[in-house]
């Protein structure tokens, strides 16, 4: 104990040592926020329910009380404090009808256990098709920057592509894409956009528990169910018609009936020489019904305006929606509070708009977006990336939080996935100031970097991150840290006992905002446009808007 109150006085000390350089943060707010936005009369903060209107009110009011101007919807030459969100509900209803054709012989394949086809977002209300060719495509990748491109002029109009997960360097640890950390290049949502981008009839992702990081039980729980996304113009481009994976030893069977070797065409694919192959005598017919819906749900969006440069802005982001009301636990319990996933970062992004509101006018504007539907695949993020109220060329950089820790200070922080960009190199200066490190991605192989709020942002080119606690607590080191996480991840994520402590003391959370305000202060009174490291995928889509930051 001696030595965790000598590292908790050093800490403290770091603290009052920049403490009059920004604003401190209550942690005592921090938990008021946290226990009002879990506690079940906001029924989980599920999106188009009567939770979510309880929620939307309630940052509005505290924005309002932090000063800050509404930063929504324009109408009349005024905001609103909310953007609307438009999102689409799809369900198969109905049978999935599979049959697969090699050499002549037909043979039906089960939806579930072989192949997990998702209902199609399209905007087709019947996926329909007979005898549709398959044509591997290797890992499906075009990346200029590599100068790598698996497709060599393919044509797959009329086509299913078949596509290998993650990226060619996950085998071997070494190649172009980084060795075992996952590019954008490697997650499936990229595959999806690819083939419809190219015009395909559908995706069959082959499935390998190692290079997605889960099992097949998980990828069938979760491509078979109501799938959601946000309402688009031109469905098509971002969608193709069929969108599946299939199990690794059915896809390893068709290539034997293609004549082809599923592990040597795997090998031939970790080339940039790779050319698309198209599986002989193999064919799919698949017949299903989708029943397509939109219902609406809202972004909360508040801004404090610029003094100099109020067009250029440094936004931070938080989601306020968790899965609503469920199937009950062991306990009874149905309401899923998301105390931890999400009310964590959303009080943190009030006190931030608190600290900025009470502080001078910073020259570039700080808007501060609290995002619906993050549970249901980054749609609130995706949907105001998509359809910027402030244009994206001129957002300077994005601060995420997501899932923050309640208790006390760590010597430490994280960052979803691995990303390199000048954004994390200022952060971690900023941190050192408080004795603080940055703790690499445990497992950059599972992507995590494409999986919270900040990701539709970076995949447009916005320096972005999204900012985690730290497991190595000042109070326990990294034994007591992990262990914490552990038993949440076990025993409360996603599941209704995610509910507010009272023994939580949200000091650690509280000197963790010190540093992200001190970051976010620092961008928003400078004329600095942090950019992603020259090899970045990203890289390309921030340097061609380039001409609008001059």
């Amino acid at each position: 104990m001696k030595n965790a109150t000598l590292v908790l006085m050093g800490l403290a000390a770091a603290q009052a040592a920049y403490a009059a350089d920004g604003p401190s943060f209550d942690p005592k707010r921090l938990a008021q926020d946290v226990k009002v936005l879990s506690s079940d009369a906001f029924e989980g903060r599920g999106p188009n329910t009567a939770g979510e209107n309880k929620t939307v009110d309630y940052l509005v009011q505290q924005f309002k009380a932090a000063g800050l101007k509404p930063g929504g919807d324009l109408a009349g030459g005024k905001r609103a404090w909310t953007q609307d969100v438009p999102l689409g509900r799809f369900e198969i209803k109905g049978p999935v009808k599979l049959t697969l054709t090699e050499g002549g012989t037909s043979r039906t394949l089960a939806q579930g256990p072989d192949m997990a086809v998702r209902a199609s977002m399209s905007g087709l209300k019947q996926v329909s098709f007979k005898n549709a060719p398959l044509v591997f495509v290797g890992y499906g990748v075009t990346a200029p920057e590599r100068k790598w491109d698996d497709f060599k002029g393919v044509d797959l109009k009329g086509k299913l592509a078949v596509v290998l997960i993650n990226d060619p360097d996950f085998e071997t640890g070494q190649g172009e894409f980084g060795g075992k950390a996952m590019t954008y290049y490697g997650r499936w949502t990229y595959k999806y956009e690819e083939m419809a981008r190219r015009g395909a009839l559908g995706t069959i992702i082959v499935h390998e528990s190692a290079p997605a990081s889960y099992g097949w039980p998980t990828v069938q729980n979760s491509n078979t169910n109501v799938m959601y996304d946000v309402v688009r113009k031109e469905p098509r481009k971002s969608h193709a018609p069929m969108e599946a994976w299939i199990q690794r030893d059915l896809a390893a069977g068709i290539f034997k009936a293609a004549g082809l070797d599923f592990d040597a065409a795997k090998k031939q694919a970790q080339s940039r020489d790779f050319k698309p192959v198209e599986l002989k005598g193999v064919s799919l017919s698949a017949d299903y019904a989708v029943d397509t819906q939109v219902i609406k749900s809202k972004n909360v969006v508040a801004i404090r305006e610029g003094s100099k440069q109020p067009k250029q802005v440094v936004m931070y982001s938080g989601h306020w929606d968790h899965l609503g009301v469920g199937q009950p636990d062991a306990k009874g319990d149905k309401i899923y509070n998301g105390a931890i996933d999400n009310a964590t970062g959303i009080a943190a992004m009030l006190e931030l708009a608190r600290a900025y509101g009470k502080q001078p006018a910073p020259q570039r504007s700080v808007v501060f977006l609290a995002v619906t539907a993050e549970e249901k695949g980054l749609l609130g993020s995706e949907y105001y990336a998509s359809n910027p109220l402030y244009p994206l060329a001129s957002t300077v950089a994005l601060i995420n939080m997501d899932a923050l820790g309640p208790r006390g200070p760590a010597r430490d922080f994280n960052i979803s996935g691995s990303a390199k960009l000048e954004l994390l190199d200022r952060l971690v200066a900023k941190a050192r100031q408080w004795d603080m490190r940055l703790s690499p991605d445990p497992k950059p192989e599972a992507g995590y970097f494409f999986r919270s709020d900040h990701f539709p942002f970076a995949k447009r080119g916005v320096p972005a991150i999204s900012f985690g606690s730290g497991n190595d607590w000042a109070d326990g080191g990294v034994a007591a840290g992990k262990a914490a996480e552990e038993a949440y991840t076990e025993k409360n994520y996603h599941q209704p006992s995610d509910e507010f402590d009272p023994a939580w003391t949200f000091t650690g959370m509280a000197r963790d905002l010190e540093v992200l305000y001190a970051l976010g202060s620092e961008l928003a009174n400078s004329t600095a446009w942090p950019n992603w490291a020259a090899d970045s995928e990203f890289r390309a889509a921030r340097d061609k808007s380039a001409a609008e930051r001059k």
